[in-house]
């Protein structure tokens, strides 16, 4: 039989035929896949002919073609639609690529070459964009210790094939102690719970084939209930499970796992150089210096910890006022929390949630690209990797320009939080390639019958991860090393961050915020109360990110801990951590930062990029019109077509002529009352 993932893709849009992948299919599709890479590359690196920018650096973005396509499938099928034969099968490709990786970026010949390309760039008369892959196909290779002596490559080439397997398992045991947590729920349980819990508690217990209601450790589900429930003793025991991920003990626990992961990249580093992981990872950066991160971190601490601890005072003292005596903790503030929303902004989640149907979100997270980027969404009728996962094609006057996958539900096969991934890149070398672009989420599936509802995080989290698609269906480049996302990591998260504004926009929620049941529009008394209480709570979200966005830092600026709890411990007691939150993430499912390199020394990137999401927003507002024509002309030509194609920085002055400060971050956050406060 032949293999589907090595046979050309003939079907609509060129998209991976589904429905015949099998998992045997894949190993086979690897194995054939590194073999052809390997033999690209050998020839590029062998070739008699003098190095050129089109037999080396082109032929190089071709060269793992079936590799990336292979490569492309998998990985977002082993995030998405997890199975014990892929996991079996990623642990066992985790140090076989990394291996490869290595065997490309430490090729002598290879670097040759291109060591060769570079010091004659100024001759070779290359356009800009080529000019700059030359530069970033250079960076990557010195960075991966090309320029090592043959025994600091050796070892190189080992700790990456070790963090691969590490990281790999990290991820792994954090999906099996998010799958395998759950609590059934009695009908006394359900008391004070609104229907939308309780209908996603019943919808928990379908999806794992139980009677009744579950609480599982789904965050569309954990946090509702922990807003709502009336009893502390349930609310405890599942904040206690939800923090517990990845530090159970058993074959589950992370806490060695990441001890190693981060003493190998203190090597990795100081092979290469560097005093520290944290210097090595963001030379490349907007911030460049671990020093510009904490100063952007500790400028917005103050005067968020400053707030949470105002807003403590008061929910301790709504505690006590229920006859509940002691310090406020983690448990609580989230219950205490909504029902002070409650009082002061007449704000009722089971009010408010009707009106934010998954589907009429969907349709406005279109809309407004339509609005401004003048695309058109036509659903597709195409088989996909699960029943809840469905696909439209994306045109821009009447032409084909990507297709976009939404996999909104949550389910046990599915890893944790959202995100945004192709299965195919855009690039222009060789022959046009639009991309197919998913989103991945996890919102709480409703019972049989129901309406999908979100809260107002997830209706964000939906726009956010959008705008990331946007960025990667936009994109208009020549070089797939530059298209899309391919960008600083503190960069990535500007059109996302910013995407989420147009939620905000008043005529956006009259017109798409219909109560899931009768139709009807969001009150404008209520959609008021809604925008006004924007800044709600910001201290406690603040506090919660900041620290650990700290504690990603110190992990790695400077020697790795040998105990990174205890370190963990001592950061968040010197910064002043206020008891009743706790870190975000913290370290034994911090999957930003464990799960691969991505977020790691860089989970500041989302607080980097919010201070330009902020002031480029303004362009909007300083124009006179959420939906400006040239203003989103000029945010698709400088950002969200660009990629890579120039620095992060350059971009966005191109598209706001300056560089922003912190402020309209604060204002956005609500806090400069605290920042005023600490002047006086």
């Amino acid at each position: 039989m032949t293999n589907p993932l090595l046979q050309p893709w003939t079907g609509a849009f060129a998209l991976p035929p589904f429905a015949e992948i099998r998992d045997a299919d894949f190993a086979p599709a690897f194995e054939a896949a590194l073999a052809e890479a390997r033999a690209h590359v050998a020839a590029i690196a062998g070739s008699s002919q003098p190095a050129s920018f089109a037999n080396t650096i082109e032929a190089l973005e071709l060269a793992e073609e079936t590799l990336d396509r292979v490569s492309a499938v998998f990985f977002n099928l082993a995030g998405a639609e997890s199975t014990p034969e892929r996991e079996a099968l990623q642990r066992d490709l985790a140090p076989k690529l990394a291996a490869f990786a290595s065997e490309v970026t430490m090729n002598a010949g290879l670097f040759a070459r291109i060591e060769a390309l570079w010091a004659a760039r100024d001759t070779l008369g290359l356009n800009a964009e080529q000019a700059r892959v030359l530069e970033l196909y250079r960076r990557m290779f010195v960075r991966a210790g090309a320029a090592l002596d043959a025994a600091g490559r050796a070892r190189m080439a080992t700790v990456k094939e070790r963090l691969a397997v590490l990281s790999t398992a990290f991820t792994q045991n954090l999906l099996a102690d998010e799958r395998d947590w759950a609590l059934p729920l009695a009908e006394t349980d359900l008391v004070g719970l609104p229907e939308f819990v309780v209908a996603t508690a019943k919808a928990a217990a379908e999806e794992r084939g139980a009677e009744g209601h579950m609480l599982t450790l789904n965050r569309s589900l954990v946090v509702p209930f922990l807003q709502f429930s009336p009893r502390r003793d349930l609310r405890e025991t599942a904040y206690a499970a939800w923090v517990a991920r990845g530090e159970n003990g058993g074959a589950t626990d992370n806490r060695a796992i990441a001890t190693e992961i981060l003493a190998l990249r203190e090597e990795r580093a100081k092979l290469l150089g560097y005093e520290s992981f944290a210097a090595y990872k963001l030379e490349p950066e907007m911030a460049k210096t671990p020093e510009a991160v904490r100063d952007l971190l500790m400028r917005v601490w103050e005067p968020a910890k400053a707030r949470a601890e105002t807003d403590a005072a008061v929910l301790t003292a709504m505690m006590h006022a229920d006859g509940i005596n002691g310090d406020l903790e983690a448990w609580d503030w989230r219950y205490y929390a909504e029902k002070r929303r409650l009082a002061e902004h007449e704000l009722d989640e089971g009010e408010l949630k009707p009106y934010f149907g998954l589907e009429t979100m969907i349709e406005a997270a279109f809309d407004c690209a339509a609005r401004l980027f003048g695309l058109a969404f036509r659903p597709l009728d195409v088989a996909l990797y699960h029943p809840d996962a469905r696909a439209w094609e994306v045109t821009r006057g009447g032409n084909h320009v990507a297709v976009f996958i939404g996999d909104y539900f949550a389910r046990a096969s599915k890893r944790s939080g959202a995100w945004c991934s192709s299965f195919r890149s855009q690039r222009k070398l060789g022959a046009e390639q639009r991309p197919v672009v998913v989103n991945v989420c996890n919102f709480a599936k409703p019972a049989r019958g129901e309406p999908a509802l979100l809260s107002w995080d997830d209706a964000r989290t939906l726009f956010h991860e959008f705008g990331h698609a946007l960025h990667a269906m936009l994109s208009d480049v020549t070089y797939g090393f530059i298209a899309g996302t391919s960008v600083a990591r503190d960069f990535v998260e500007l059109p996302s961050q910013l995407y989420e504004h147009w939620l905000d926009v008043p005529e956006v929620l009259d017109r798409f915020a219909r109560h899931a049941r009768t139709g009807a529009p969001i009150p404008a008394a209520l959609r008021d109360r809604l925008l006004a209480a924007s800044t709600y709570d910001q201290g406690f979200a603040t506090v919660e990110y900041v620290a650990s966005a700290l504690v990603d830092l110190a992990f790695h600026d400077g020697t790795a801990p040998a105990d990174p709890m205890a370190v963990q411990a001592d950061i968040l007691a010197g910064i002043g951590m206020p008891h009743a939150i706790r870190m975000r993430h913290a370290t034994p499912h911090f999957a930003h930062v464990f799960a691969g390199d991505g977020y790691s020394s860089g989970y500041y990137s989302y607080m980097w990029s919010e201070v330009m999401d902020a002031d480029a927003f303004e362009a909007f507002r300083e124009s006179g019109d959420a939906f400006d024509p040239a203003t989103a002309r000029r945010l698709e030509a400088n950002i969200l077509s660009a990629g890579g194609s120039r620095e992060a920085e350059d971009l966005y002055t191109a598209f706001r002529g300056r560089m922003p400060g912190v402020e309209p971050l604060l204002k956005g956050r609500g806090l400069l009352d605290e920042i005023a406060s600490e002047r006086a």
